[in-house]
C-alpha cells in the first residue's frame, strides 16, 4: 500500500513538471521564430536601403 501511495504522489508531482517543461519548449520555439522573423525583416530593410 505504501508503494501505491508513493507512486501516486510521484506521478502527481512529475506530470505537472513535464507539462511545464513542454510549455517552456513551445515558448522557446515561438521566441526563436520571432527572432528569425525580426532578423529577416531587418535584413530586408537593410537590403532595400543599400539598393536605393
Amino acid at each position: 500500500m505504501k508503494n501505491v501511495i508513493f507512486v501516486a504522489a510521484l506521478v502527481a508531482f512529475i506530470a505537472p513538471s513535464l507539462a511545464g517543461c513542454g510549455n517552456t519548449i513551445r515558448g522557446l520555439g515561438k521566441d526563436t521564430a520571432n527572432t528569425v522573423d525580426a532578423t529577416q525583416a531587418a535584413a530586408g530593410t537593410t537590403a532595400n536601403a543599400v539598393a536605393n
